[in-house]
Order: structure tokens, then C-alpha cells, then sequence
């Protein structure tokens, strides 16, 4: 791990895989909680990286970070949120044959696995959930579509995700769903959120 000051008051810390990132913001927000972190404010998972903003002591918390022992997250860890799918994406068969599984297996796969919200980005409730193992991770479409409609549910290399809203996009998309990712007036906004564990149940 490195961990690098981001101005005067916010620490980046970059790590080796998303495993290790999803356990360390893990553990950074269990610290906050328990008083640990003095006035720290917000704690940002990526892909690779967990900002910490509002830092006292920058320099003192940079030199700490490094002899933290943090455990792995356990399956059960996290709060989960279960999503009704159709699978009925364009790309469906497209990714069955990369699994070497008839359609009806693609909703068998999904079903089975515990996703987690690695972290957000890309618009207001999209989410970028792992879980998938490598050998079922698919390429983006050679060809981006101009609109994707809200709520598909796509894959795309190692991360699973919905579209909150309509919007270009290069996911391979296998199913839809009608939940509401994003709604300003619910607290948390966002259905999903990082640490959150997501099951996707299939829907007539």
C-alpha cells in the first residue's frame, strides 16, 4: 500500500486489488465510528483507493496506516439489499456463451452469487459491484450503445452493475429490474451503497 497527501487535510491510500480496497474501507469506517479518526469526514472508496478527507494530523495518520492489521470481510459482512430481475438483456445469450451456459444458467449464476458495492460513481446510484469470480468476467462491448435504458443490469470485466437512469453505455446488459436506485427524497439516497451486499432474485 502507499498512502499519499491529498492537500492539506485528506490522505489517499492505494492499495493492490479491490478486495483489500473494500476491507479497507471497511476498517477505516468502523475507526471513524469507534472515535479513532478525529475529525475526519468523509471516507471515499475507488476501484484501488480510499480518500480519507478532514484529516487532523495528516503526517501522524499517514505514518500509522502502514502497521494497521485489517482483516479480510467476511461474506456476511455489510447490510444486504435483494434485487428483482428479469433476465431479459440483449447481451443474455451473448455472455451465456462466454460461460458456456444456456441463458436460463446466466440467472442461475448471477442468483447464486453475493455481490458487494465496491464503490459509486459514474451517476447519482450506480453502483460497482464485484463478486463475480475472474474466469466469468466479461469484456465491454466493442461498440458502446447511445442509450441504455434505466434499471439494466450489466457486466462488464470484473464489476456488475444497474443503470439508475438512462444513459450511453458499453455493459454487456443481461436483465432489467424496476428498483429504484437513486431517490433523493429516501435516506440514503442511493439503494446501493459501498459495503452494501446485493443479491439479484430472479423475476417472471
Amino acid at each position: 500500500m502507499r498512502v499519499l497527501r491529498a492537500g492539506a487535510r485528506a490522505l489517499l491510500v492505494e492499495l493492490g486489488s479491490a478486495a483489500e480496497t473494500e476491507a479497507w474501507h471497511a476498517e477505516l469506517l468502523r475507526r471513524r465510528d469507534a472515535g479513532e479518526l478525529g475529525g475526519v469526514r468523509e471516507i471515499v472508496p475507488a476501484a484501488r483507493t480510499v480518500l480519507l478527507d478532514g484529516v487532523a494530523d495528516p503526517a501522524g495518520l499517514a505514518a500509522r496506516l502502514p502497521g494497521w492489521r485489517v482483516p479480510a470481510l467476511t461474506e456476511s459482512a455489510g447490510p444486504l439489499v435483494t434485487v428483482p430481475v428479469r433476465y431479459d438483456g440483449p447481451d443474455v445469450a451473448e455472455v451465456a456463451a462466454r460461460w458456456g451456459v444456456d441463458p436460463a444458467g446466466v440467472a442461475r449464476i448471477v442468483g447464486d452469487t453475493v455481490f458487494r458495492v465496491a464503490f459509486c460513481g459514474f451517476a447519482p446510484g450506480f453502483g460497482y459491484l464485484t463478486g463475480l469470480p475472474e474466469h466469468l468476467h466479461v469484456p465491454r462491448r466493442a461498440t458502446p450503445r447511445t442509450s441504455v435504458p434505466a434499471g439494466s443490469l450489466a457486466l462488464a470485466g470484473e464489476y456488475a452493475g444497474v443503470y439508475p437512469r438512462s444513459s450511453p453505455g458499453g455493459w454487456q446488459l443481461i436483465g432489467t429490474t424496476d428498483a429504484v436506485l437513486w431517490d433523493p427524497d429516501r435516506t440514503p439516497p442511493s439503494l446501493f451503497t459501498p459495503g452494501t451486499r446485493v443479491r439479484f432474485e430472479e423475476t417472471p
